[in-house]
């Protein structure tokens, strides 16, 4: 497998080969946030990270590696030390000028790949905002872990789950060990009755959407048990990922 393309490590002279390539710009972006009591407050941009490299290895010299976003939307979150936070506007004006600054050099598709689910709504409403401000500007953006659906499926993972429980874990296990704690991961709310009436209300129906802090959905932070799954999964899990987004790009790229 080549070696991704990094904005980052190219010369001004190449950055410009690589506009008149028709290339596409892929951005990470994560949070600083809590994963709970064993895992990296930066888990969403190490995954986000890890992902973008290795789909850019697979469409070398056809796709950038743009600047990662380190820090997202997490308010959610501030309960817990160690959580950063960007507002909405705030984060909407980092990716509109990461984007912007890249247009005005001649680059007209972007991808933002997140790891942090926080950033979704934001994500949409530049891609929206960008149809008028640039209409010639072409953002799509895209998740991690919901690509991965079946491979998800698979863990059969607690009644509830979602942050810092077994996917999230098993990624980590497979791109970052070092960065897991493995003998301080413990379960945070897996079954329902766990849940305030309200809580159980907003995790029981993914639309509408009802946003609350995650301190009242878990004391420490996790959604699920994490002890439950291992790096094999994680695999299983990132190779989905990547798959599906290899495929979309190279879908783009040929459109």
């Amino acid at each position: 497998m080549s070696v991704p393309d990094r904005l980052a490590e190219m010369t001004t002279v190449e950055a410009a080969e690589a506009v008149a390539r028709g290339t596409i710009v892929v951005i990470p972006a994560g949070a600083l946030e809590q994963h709970g009591p064993g895992m990296a407050l930066g888990t969403d941009l190490v995954r986000a990270e890890a992902v973008v490299a290795q789909v850019a290895a697979r469409l070398s010299g056809r796709v950038v590696v743009g600047p990662s976003i380190p820090v997202g939307v997490s308010p959610h979150h501030m309960a817990f030390p160690g959580t950063v936070t960007l507002t909405t506007g705030t984060f909407a004006a980092v990716v509109r000028e990461y984007v912007t600054s890249l247009h005005s050099h001649g680059w007209t598709r972007f991808l933002v790949v997140t790891g942090h689910g926080g950033n979704n709504a934001t994500l949409t409403t530049v891609a929206q905002d960008l149809l008028v401000s640039h209409p010639g500007i072409q953002l799509a953006w895209s998740p991690l872990t919901a690509l991965a659906g079946d491979a998800v499926g698979a863990l059969e993972p607690s009644a509830v789950h979602g942050h810092s429980g077994e996917a999230e874990t098993a990624q980590m296990l497979h791109l970052a060990p070092h960065l897991v704690h493995t003998d301080r991961l413990e379960p945070g709310t897996t079954t329902p009755d766990q849940l305030d009436d309200v809580s159980r209300v907003a995790r029981h129906h993914a639309q509408p959407a009802l946003t609350l802090p995650y301190d009242r959905l878990s004391p420490n932070g996790v959604l699920g048990d994490p002890r439950r799954v291992t790096a094999e999964d994680g695999a299983a899990i990132v190779a989905a990922v990547v798959g599906r987004i290899t495929t979309f790009l190279e879908e783009w790229l040929a459109a």
